[in-house]
């Protein structure tokens, strides 16, 4: 068992206490396995698992956001390098914000091995509720450098009403 030194346990203790929990872990060769030249009909061959191809178009990837308050406006930014205003959506409802595309370029015909494709390509969409009231009529898009930057004029706090008591 492994033992403390000042709360700490020792190298050599606790690869001696790893060691014994593998051992117990481990299967028994004599139990689990047959004699040599006798086959265990009952027990199925391991099946190697299947690689699925969930395909781009049922998982459409991710927009990470940046969302945050000056004075006046919300602002959200977005990292959309590649991508043109033309195949960008942006629309908002009900205080939602909804930003989808297509990201294109990886139509690479005569790859013959790929030996690691990082970037993502295909559509993308990223809905996220705004965290305060805002004008909805006023917003404003820009793509500059590959930054979208979505602005939204601020709705003004209703006024607090001043409320006399009256002692009676």
């Amino acid at each position: 068992m492994a033992r403390e030194k000042d709360n700490l346990l020792m190298d050599d203790d606790l690869a001696a206490f790893i060691d014994q929990a593998d051992d117990l872990l481990a299967p028994n060769d004599a139990l689990d396995s047959a004699p040599a030249g006798v086959a265990d009909e009952a027990a199925p061959a391991p099946e190697e698992e299947e690689w699925v191809d969930e395909g781009e178009e049922d998982i459409p990837g991710q927009l990470a956001v940046d969302v945050f308050e000056t004075k006046d406006k919300l602002v959200i930014k977005a990292r959309t390098a590649g991508i043109s205003g033309k195949d960008l959506d942006v629309s908002v409802k009900d205080n939602y914000l909804t930003i989808s595309g297509i990201l294109h370029g990886s139509d690479e015909e005569n790859v013959d091995i790929w030996h690691l494709q990082e970037c993502y390509w295909g559509t993308f969409s990223r809905t996220i509720a705004l965290p305060i009231a805002v004008q909805e009529e006023g917003v404003q898009a820009s793509l500059k450098n590959g930054i979208l930057t979505i602005s939204f004029d601020k709705v003004a706090p209703p006024a607090t009403n001043k409320v006399n008591v009256v002692d009676l």
